[in-house]
């Protein structure tokens, strides 16, 4: 069968059903109306039941949600400790853990001057009380004495804790340093360590994360009152998407006794959560409203939205869901956290405007439209033909070939300097200088410079072999005097392990650990130097890690795993959009159409965030990369959210087709008719993730922006340009599909239910 007769068959089963409809109006009114509502789509089941049953439906959504939060309260959280395997790195680690070294974390209380040069006999006198004070602490193992700073102005007391696991440990030391602070005018004293600035940046993320939420609700409220005129509409979608948000942050506590969680899961959640939470509740609601505005009462509005908003819910939620699994494939503690995190709360989200939100719009009746805001609400209840997108659309629909042309090279030049994306780990030196603690380090690194970074290289042997590993060392050591990748006094005293199977030696480079000249110097070590030493001990397994390694292990595995995600995603998200539209072209077109507005967004990050023009505008400090993580979990959530629009229009195009309208008259409908809702969702997302470019780290900084631009993008150049351009120049191509794909729908679907449910079901 060619392309040109799949479509006349659309068309003509459009006709064919009204005239069905017409003829069978009598039989239609003789069926019993319960016979015709036991059958139906899923979503129209779940939602005629929760209309029905609205105060049942309500009660049982609030009772989960409760349920959800408290047993993530109960199980609490279990942080990831384990990075998964990420090359080299990994095995570094692995061989240092089998040493079981004791390597107890240090703190150091600096103290400086307030202003001018210290006084030295002052400065003596404060230490010893820091001294005294730190060794009464019963977290602290020893007290060292205090060192003056090369240039005289600064003296530090380092304080070595005990081993455990509490997570206050340091806040003891904090307290006492604060104390000394307190009684000492004239010097400042201050408290810097790996736990005290991880106490920091942790309640950094947590300010962060409460800003986001502070900031994004009343940003996403204002935008549902432009939407939809009237504050209980407007509140609806906002109050669902923030119940999805608390029981999945529930539920992502209790599976994280499975799959650990990182501590940025819950700030992917409310990213994820609010963003579809508010998009489908905004789909579902705007076409109940549309509904009920053709003069159809409550029920049947409902059931109409759930058998064609309800339905395209269902699909964007699955797509989003596909993508995050493709997380998984990673093999990656982070992407994994954000995957489970990320796949809950689209899950409830889905589950909650199939069931709570058909009640409340039931029980609401058109109390969902009041309070009206007066400009507002006559601004959204407009019943006159639209003229701002026909006229966007009229390139698109008379010279496709031309807008599609224009639209494709320039969504291309946008995409092109991802080319030259680089990748990096954010260091220490990309930590916000707000904080206290990193004021202080700062200081403490200009007191003590620093000699760059070290790379730990890790040794295991038997034990028999412990005069050739110290000989290998030896030998390494000369190397690297003489080589300006490295520092003169390199190579620090071994370190051996109780059984002298296990030794690890730390070899310094004088520079930073994000330069190019530290990972010249890593790669050197790991090509040449280690092999033609230490790879001479027989028996003897190596390797090298640290910071620089860490880092470039990373961006190295995700490279690597890029393609497998991106195939798994692409290959089930084409699946999904077959089996949903009946149409190998349809899912064609929606594969590559994402793909252009993913490469856009790779290009506006790396734009961004590698050069210095846009530091002032975020407050960032660029260091020249993206964040190692984001090109992969940037993909997957721009690639499920983006369906969310896709599906919504191509539905509504699909509509039209199916009641007998030509495609180009079709793309012209479904687009022009979804505008409106497709905007408001758009700018909801685009709300939120701007916040999220606001916060004070650089890895949230890129991702916000990097989504904010993408769903900027893709709701308009993609859904107003490009996909009305392509739809029309494939016209009846735009439905084919081989036979296997193609389904009729069966007899009852069409002559048992009403003419507008059927002319507005998609089929599949």
């Amino acid at each position: 069968m060619g392309i040109g007769s799949v479509a006349e068959g659309l068309r003509c089963q459009g006709a064919r059903r009204r005239a069905e409809g017409q003829g069978s109006q009598m039989s239609g009114q003789l069926n019993s109306r319960a016979e015709r509502r036991s059958r139906g789509p899923l979503t129209v089941r779940a939602a005629r039941w929760s209309a029905t049953h609205p105060w049942r439906a309500i009660a049982l959504w609030l009772a989960v949600v409760v349920a959800c939060f408290a047993l993530g309260s109960m199980t609490g959280t279990k942080e990831s400790t384990n990075e998964g395997d990420i090359g080299e790195v990994t095995r570094a680690d692995d061989i240092v853990k089998s040493g079981n070294f004791d390597d107890p974390d240090v703190e150091s209380v600096l103290i400086t001057p307030s202003s001018g040069s210290l006084d030295q006999a002052k400065a003596n006198e404060v230490a010893k009380v820091v001294t005294e004070r730190m060794r009464a602490l019963g977290g602290v193992a020893d007290v060292a004495q205090p060192i003056l700073a090369p240039n005289k102005n600064a003296l530090i007391v380092r304080v070595e804790l005990k081993d455990g696991d509490d997570d206050n440990r340091v806040q003891p030391l904090l307290d006492a340093t604060a104390k000394v602070q307190q009684e000492t005018p004239g010097l400042r004293v201050e408290q810097v360590g790996g736990e005290s600035i991880d106490k920091a940046l942790n309640e950094t993320l947590g300010e962060d994360f409460k800003r986001a939420e502070m900031f994004s609700l009343p940003v996403t409220l204002a935008i549902l009152l432009v939407a939809f005129g009237a504050l209980i509409a407007a509140t609806v979608p906002l109050l669902l998407a923030l119940s999805a948000v608390a029981a999945a942050i529930g539920l992502a506590a209790a599976a994280s006794q499975f799959v650990p969680a990182v501590d940025a899961v819950n700030s992917v959640i409310l990213l994820i959560g609010m963003a579809v939470g508010v998009d489908y509740s905004l789909f579902y609601l705007r076409r109940e409203r549309e509904e009920r505005a053709k003069g159809r009462g409550h029920v049947d509005a409902v059931e109409i939205a759930a058998a064609t908003s309800g339905h395209a819910v269902v699909v964007s939620g699955t797509a989003v869901i596909i993508s995050m699994a493709g997380l998984f494939l990673a093999r990656d503690a982070v992407f994994s956290s954000f995957a489970v995190g990320s796949i809950l709360v689209v899950a409830v989200a889905v589950a909650g405007s199939l069931t709570v939100l058909p009640a409340v719009l039931a029980k609401l009746g058109r109390w969902v439209d009041r309070p009206r805001i007066p400009l507002l609400w006559r601004l959204t209840a407009r019943t006159s033909a639209p003229r701002f997108w026909p006229a966007v659309l009229k390139p698109a629909l008379k010279h496709p070939v031309a807008t599609l042309t224009v639209s494709v090279v320039a969504l291309l030049a946008v995409a092109s300097p991802a080319l030259g994306m680089t990748l990096k780990f954010p260091g220490t030196e990309d930590l916000p200088r707000d904080t206290a603690v990193m004021q202080a380090y700062d200081r403490l690194t200009a007191a003590f410079p620093s000699t760059g970074t070290s790379h730990e290289v890790a040794i295991k042997a038997p034990a028999d072999q412990q005069a050739a590993v110290q000989a290998a060392l030896v030998e390494l050591g000369k190397r690297t005097a003489g080589d300006s990748l490295y520092a003169e006094d390199g190579l620090e005293k071994p370190r051996v392990s109780a059984d002298g199977r296990v030794t690890v030696v730390e070899v310094a480079t004088p520079y930073e650990g994000g330069s190019e000249q530290a990972r010249d110097s890593l790669a050197k070590l790991r090509t040449e130097l280690i092999p033609q030493t230490v790879g001479k001990v027989p028996g003897a397994e190596y390797a090298v890690g640290g910071f620089v390694a860490a880092d470039v292990d990373y961006a190295a595995h995700t490279r690597s795993k890029l393609p497998l995600v991106i195939g798994f995603v692409l290959l089930l998200t084409m699946i999904v959009m077959m089996v949903t539209f009946r149409s190998v072209v349809v899912a064609v077109t929606a594969i590559g159409l994402n793909l252009l507005s993913a490469g856009a967004a790779y290009g506006v990050v790396t734009a961004v965030f590698q050069n210095t023009w846009a530091e002032g505008l975020l407050d960032f400090r660029s260091n020249g990369a993206v964040v190692s993580w984001l090109p992969l979990f940037l993909f997957v959530v721009l690639f499920g959210l983006s369906m969310d629009y896709h599906v919504f229009v191509v539905s509504r195009i699909r509509e039209a087709v199916l009641r007998g309208v030509p495609t180009k008259q079709a793309v012209a409908e479904g687009i022009t008719g979804s505008a409106g809702v497709v905007t408001s969702a758009a700018a909801v997302m685009i709300g939120v993730f701007a916040v999220f470019a606001t916060l004070s780290t650089l890895d949230m900084k890129q991702l916000g922006v990097g989504l904010a631009v993408a769903i900027l993008i893709d709701a308009t150049i993609i859904r107003a340009v490009v996909l009305p351009s392509i739809m029309t120049l494939l016209g009846d191509a735009n439905w084919w599909a081989p036979k296997w794909l193609r389904r009729t729908p069966p007899k009852h679907a069409v002559t048992q239910a009403p003419e507008e449910e059927r002319e507005l079901t998609p089929v599949g």
